[in-house]
């Protein structure tokens, strides 16, 4: 029986906004350590990774006296990188997924395309410009940052919802199970699923 490659990535990024070090694994259990100044989007990263069974290490320092958006950006350049980098050629994987994910009254969907053509569509309202201190608005930074770095094509809809905290979260759940069966091999898939023969 072939042994697949092991798919992690370990990623460091400083700058004169962020200084962070990332590392990820694909093939993981949901083991997360999260140091990062941006409580909120620890929490999202939690579900995000334990839902996707993704092992999920980030340290980071940012300016968040200016405010939380370079830290937000910089650790979904971080992610979408490392994510890139793990997933190599892509051999063998199912690529696509659609997910519905529920968190009470709100319904969120993610679909993802491993497709090496980075694009983000993003539907969502939401009733609160903030949650606690987090703005709302860097929920479309971080997946728009993580599709152009990882390369993917990424749609996400928030159908419903009434609470903003309940809504983006179905929308982390949701991006983490999407991811975990886009990076799930197929045993019927030969080589890279692609016509072109590379993704």
């Amino acid at each position: 029986m072939e042994t697949k490659k092991e798919r992690v990535a370990s990623i460091a990024r400083k700058t004169g906004e962020t200084d962070i070090e990332l590392a990820f694994g694909i093939d993981g259990s949901g083991q997360v350590e999260l140091e990062t100044d941006v409580p909120f989007l620890n929490h999202m990263l939690d579900l995000f990774a334990r839902h996707g069974q993704f092992d999920l290490k980030v340290k980071a320092k940012g300016d968040v006296e200016v405010d939380d958006h370079h830290t937000v950006e910089d650790i979904a350049i971080c992610l979408g990188q490392a994510l890139r980098e793990a997933l190599g050629d892509k051999a063998g994987i199912k690529r696509y997924a659609s997910v519905f994910i529920p968190m009470d009254e709100a319904l969120a969907q993610v679909v993802l395309d491993l497709s090496n053509r980075p694009h983000l569509e993003y539907r969502a309202e939401y009733p609160s410009a903030q949650i606690g201190s987090f703005q709302t608005e860097l929920v479309h930074e971080f997946l728009w940052k993580l599709a152009l770095e990882a390369r993917i094509t990424l749609h996400v809809i928030v159908h419903y919802g009434r609470n903003t905290h309940h809504m983006v979260e179905a929308v982390f759940k949701a991006l983490g199970r999407a991811l975990d069966e886009a990076t799930g091999y197929d045993p019927r898939v030969k080589g890279v699923p692609s016509t072109k023969g590379v993704l």
